[in-house]
């Protein structure tokens, strides 16, 4: 049996049930959500002092990350996602110490946020996570100077539209791929510049766009495979607990529990297209989710579930303005 197929096939252990409030998940965006000061929004927090902890671990000065760099900064993939990692946390402790996480039965993360859901799970802790997160991105970043490509959403195309202009694109010779499954109708492509291009050629045919992204890399694709390599090490230096809160994984949107799946599972990611709409699926369906929390920087997944999982409540939680009016009794 091959990696792939153990990990496909390996159970999660079942959710414990929740002791209050209904079935939540939490969870967690990914890089693209970063924006110049995104940390004046959690400064005034008690929960501050993990930016210092997080500047140790990573080798970054994160508070001048999160509140003096600008966009062009932000861009830069091993930056970005440190930051975004961070205000993830500090969004998840201010929530957790309002008490506004009770009935969590399951995380998940989308691409970066993955590595802040096995952490809110309780698989990894927080100095390993933080280290972790600076080794992927400056795997990726260091693999998308050497491969360089881009990332690109499709518009007006369904999935089986998308795959078989993907299909042609790869039968000319074209190095392009499905990345993000995100949503019904939201679907991003990556792989080099003339492939994408080539296919957004396809997409006018077909009465679909194509919009580029600004993104440093062809992320999630094989162009990435250089980066797996650079992350294995950093993995192997990684005790993860051996059982935790159910996360469900992007690559083949099926929860686990244990730790002992997610080298596998990390290292694939990387060159494997994110699952989100079947992930949110696993989370309501399999998971009994009624309830999304969504801590970080923007409402990029809340916008996404809404359109997935019909009668979802979803909590965005982007500022510690935001969770004050959540826990807040009305007058």
């Amino acid at each position: 049996m091959t990696d792939r197929e153990t990990m496909a096939t390996a159970p999660a252990a079942p959710a414990a049930p929740a002791d209050e409030g209904p079935r939540t998940a939490l969870v967690f965006p990914g890089q693209g959500a970063q924006k110049a000061g995104m940390g004046e929004a959690w400064r005034d927090t008690a929960s501050w002092a993990l930016v210092a902890e997080t500047s140790e671990y990573t080798g970054v000065d994160v508070d001048e990350l999160l509140l003096k760099a600008d966009d062009e900064t932000l861009r830069r993939t091993d930056l970005a996602q440190i930051a975004v990692f961070t205000t993830e946390v500090l969004a998840h402790r201010e929530a957790e110490a309002a008490g506004l996480l009770d009935g969590v039965v399951a995380c998940a993360g989308h691409s970066l946020g993955e590595y802040t859901a096995l952490h809110a799970a309780g698989a990894v802790p927080l100095a390993d996570t933080a280290r972790l997160v600076a080794a992927r991105g400056r795997a990726m970043r260091a693999c998308a100077e050497e491969s360089p490509g881009t990332m690109a959403a499709v518009v007006r195309l369904g999935p089986e539209t998308v795959e078989a202009l993907v299909a042609r694109v790869q039968e000319d010779g074209g190095q392009v791929w499905i990345a993000n499954v995100n949503a019904p109708g939201a679907i991003v492509l990556s792989g080099t510049a003339e492939a994408v291009d080539r296919l957004a050629e396809l997409a006018v045919e077909s009465e679909g766009k194509v919009i580029r992204l600004a993104v440093g890399g062809a992320f999630h694709s094989p162009l990435m495979a250089a980066a797996a390599d650079e992350l294995r090490a950093a993995l192997a230096a990684v005790d993860f607990a051996p059982e935790h809160t159910p996360v469900v994984a992007n690559v083949d949107a099926q929860s686990y529990a244990s730790g002992g799946h997610w080298r596998d599972l990390e290292l694939a990611q990387l060159t494997s297209p994110v699952r989100w709409e079947e992930s949110v699926r696993t989370l309501a369906g399999e998971l009994g989710c009624v309830r999304f929390v969504e801590l970080g920087p923007g409402r990029q997944l809340t916008g996404m579930i809404r359109r997935i999982a019909d009668g979802a409540l979803t909590v965005p939680v982007e500022s510690a303005a935001a969770l004050a009016k959540l826990i807040t009794p009305e007058p």
